[in-house]
């Protein structure tokens, strides 16, 4: 268990720096005439039950934001209890994935992040995915295996867009280190305000519906958070 809670170390930032060189050179593509893709992962243990069933009734938004924009398909991936990892056909319907949604709950277990990270690797090896969202709260997981994992993930142009529930210093510093190597963004928010994690969700949506330009469109007139997140994702390209 030791071995698995250890963070990158210092000789990890030659090869932290080869991959963001990489990353740097692969762009945000979405084929014409095609809906934007986004893979929707949640950590489904014990802990995230409120949020679970907050992110389950605001999950509309992030098909209603992209109307305009051509439209998205979204699947849901989560993990929960002893090794358990489910993902979803996609969904191009908000009450298809409401409906999923509704019908899980949150079971005890470790983190399986890692899970998540070679799953969208091979989604996108069959179409491409504009995004990953990835709503947790803990790590406990090898941070040099799923750093690897994020660098894969950026050089097939899938961000990763990390949404950090509450406080926990390693998960802060891990999450950051996917975000990054992902060319995505990393962005805590308040459990308690449902309506920060909507922004969020809509604004990652957006961008996978019609690419960074219409996330910055649709930022203007929002929060902190939602700005955070598109200054995040500058700083990456």
């Amino acid at each position: 268990m030791t071995k698995d809670k250890r963070l990158p170390t210092r000789s990890s930032a030659t090869k932290v720096a080869a991959f963001l060189d990489k990353v740097a050179s692969a762009p945000v593509v979405k084929p014409a005439g095609q809906r934007g893709r986004l893979i929707f992962a949640l950590d489904a243990t014990a802990s995230r039950q409120p949020t679970w069933d907050r992110a389950t009734h605001i999950q509309t938004q992030m098909f209603t934001k992209t109307s305009s924009l051509g439209g998205l398909e979204i699947q849901l991936c989560f993990y929960r209890g002893y090794g358990e990892f489910n993902y979803s056909p996609w969904y191009e319907r908000s009450r298809d994935l409401l409906k999923r949604m509704t019908a899980v709950f949150c079971l005890g277990g470790l983190t399986q992040i890692r899970k998540v990270l070679k799953h969208a690797i091979k989604e996108s090896k069959k179409q491409k995915v504009q995004a990953l969202v990835f709503v947790g709260d803990c790590v406990e997981e090898d941070v040099d295996q799923l750093s690897q994992l994020a660098g894969d993930l950026g050089l097939l142009g899938v961000p990763v867009f990390v949404f950090h529930e509450g406080h926990e210093s390693r998960a802060a510093r891990a999450f950051e280190h996917i975000a990054r190597l992902s060319n995505g963004a990393y962005c805590p928010f308040d459990a308690d305000s449902p309506q920060q994690l909507k922004e969020l969700l809509s604004a990652v949506a957006v961008y996978a519906a019609g690419g960074r330009r219409a996330l910055q469109d649709f930022s203007k007139d929002k929060g902190g958070p939602v700005r955070r997140l598109v200054h995040e994702l500058g700083k990456r390209n």
